[in-house]
């Protein structure tokens, strides 16, 4: 049973943009309308994919299966940090549930939504993944243990990789 539930390490950089992409629409589509059971998918998208990644969450299967791909080749970026950030959107947006549904409250609702609408759009227009990098600083002052991500801390090998991109990428220009 706990093999279902494993994060894929590492992630697909363009379908973890993808699926950033649809949580920009989904938050967007909230913030026009108010609609609150708009906050139910929102927050369950997010706890299933920071349980199993992609496998168990339509969006997360539709940005990995379908809109990825057309984006040429993967980019592979560390699964931990990602994961991260999922669990900072799963937070905001359980925040965001309570909030609506429980206290009744319109203004807390849009303010965590909007939140994870800034971070989802800088990971899906810019590549920037506001919770990689708080994950990064968090590496660096030592609350996450450095073998909890071991490419992050070794970035050797994907500058090499990245090298030799440039540099096949030169030779056939």
């Amino acid at each position: 049973m706990a093999g279902i539930f494993i994060f894929p390490n590492p992630v697909n950089e363009k379908a973890a943009r993808s699926a950033a992409g649809g949580v920009v629409l989904i938050c967007l589509a909230f913030l026009a309308s108010g609609a609150r059971w708009m906050l139910i998918p929102l927050a369950v998208g997010f706890v299933l994919r920071v349980a199993a990644g992609p496998r168990f969450s339509p969006l997360g299967r539709l940005a990995v299966h379908v809109i990825a791909p057309r984006f040429g080749e993967a980019k592979l970026v560390p699964g931990p940090p990602k994961r991260f950030a999922q669990a900072i959107g799963a937070t905001l947006s359980l925040s965001a549930v309570l909030a609506a549904f429980a206290f009744h409250s319109t203004l807390a609702p849009a303010v965590l939504v909007a939140m994870i609408a800034v971070a989802a759009f800088l990971e899906a227009a810019l590549g920037f993944c506001l919770g990689c990098a708080v994950f990064a600083q968090l590496m660096r002052r030592g609350v996450i243990p450095a073998d909890v991500c071991e490419a992050c801390n070794d970035i050797t090998p994907r500058l090499l990789a990245a090298a030799a991109r440039n540099a096949t990428v030169a030779a056939n220009s």
